[in-house]
This record gives structure tokens, C-alpha cells and sequence, in this order.
């Protein structure tokens, strides 16, 4: 039988955002387990040349291929993952330059309540088609590159997976298993 101590939440490894960024680049990232603050993200991404500022923000859905999740959980040892988002969003401004202005990305960590923010990825740009591609490629290079796990608990176990849809995941006993890909 599995250590019920070993199901339930832990104590979160910090308080308030830990976070990395070059001001004078425009870049900031961060990881917290408190709720995202998304005006604080989009006030980070304004300027004077941005003709559109977008956001993304990744919500907790209440269910994966249509089986109920009742808990999400994210972890991750946050200096590796800070560097990770860190290496994204520089690599991202200066494939960018000129109209990628300033980028921002903060993930959350701890449990994440169904309808609850997880990640907030905000952006300027010069013209909004720039935004919306910077967007997408920023959020795919967060769930394919970032060292984040994800704890998905169903009304019948756990799945542990890698922060990317569709993944292969593990159950929280130890057994591995498939889910299709998305």
C-alpha cells in the first residue's frame, strides 16, 4: 500500500515568484505558487513601439479525453526550469528582432485548481500576426523544453506526465501508462 503522505500536496519549496529576466531586454520569467498576476505580466510586455500586446494564458481543465480530473498538480526544481524559460525567451527576442519588444512567461506550481490560471505568456509586438505566431511557438517551446511535471488525478489514481499534452504519463503506484497523442 502506498505512504498516503506521498498523495497529498507538498508544502511549496518557496513564497512569492521566482523569477529571472534582462529589463534592458525585455525579458522576465518566473515561477510561482501563488495565483498568476496577469496585468502584472502584461504591464511587463507594454511599450511605445508594441502596436499589440497578446496573451495567453493556459487554464486547468476538469478533464483529459473526456475522463474527469478532480486535482492538478505542477512541480519542478525551479533553478533548472528558470533557466530553461530563461534560454527560451532570450533565444525568442533575438529570433524576433525587431518586433518582438518584450516578452513574458510565468508558470505555476503547486495545485492548480480546475479553472485556475497555470501559465501566463504575454508579449509585445510590433503587428498583431507577429504576436499570435510568437505566441504559439513560445507556449510549444514552454511544453517541449521546460522541465515542469504535471500531477493528474482522476477520480480513480494519479498520472504523473511530462508538462506536454498527450504525453506518456506514469501513474502515481509507479505503472506506466499510454495515452494517445493529441
Amino acid at each position: 500500500m502506498a505512504d498516503a503522505s506521498a498523495d497529498a500536496p507538498g508544502k511549496p519549496a518557496f513564497e512569492g515568484i521566482k523569477s529571472a529576466g534582462d529589463a534592458d531586454r525585455g525579458t522576465f520569467v518566473g515561477l510561482t505558487y501563488d495565483k498568476l498576476d496577469i496585468t502584472s505580466a502584461i504591464d511587463r510586455v507594454r511599450s511605445p513601439k508594441a502596436g499589440a500586446v497578446v496573451v495567453f494564458i493556459g487554464t486547468t481543465r476538469d478533464n483529459f479525453e473526456g475522463k474527469p480530473i478532480t486535482t492538478l498538480e505542477y512541480t519542478t526544481y525551479a533553478p533548472l526550469a528558470l533557466r530553461s524559460l530563461s534560454s527560451i525567451v532570450a533565444n525568442l527576442k533575438s529570433g524576433n528582432e525587431p518586433v518582438l519588444h518584450a516578452i513574458t512567461i510565468v508558470h505555476r506550481l503547486g495545485v492548480v485548481p480546475i479553472g485556475e490560471d497555470s501559465i501566463v505568456i504575454a508579449l509585445s509586438t510590433s503587428h498583431r500576426a507577429e504576436g499570435w505566431r510568437i505566441a504559439e511557438e513560445s507556449l510549444e517551446l514552454v511544453k517541449e523544453k521546460v522541465e515542469i511535471w504535471k500531477r493528474e488525478w482522476f477520480v480513480d489514481g494519479g498520472i504523473w506526465r511530462a508538462n506536454r499534452d498527450g504525453a506518456r504519463g506514469v501513474n502515481v503506484e509507479g505503472e506506466a501508462v499510454e495515452q494517445a497523442d493529441r
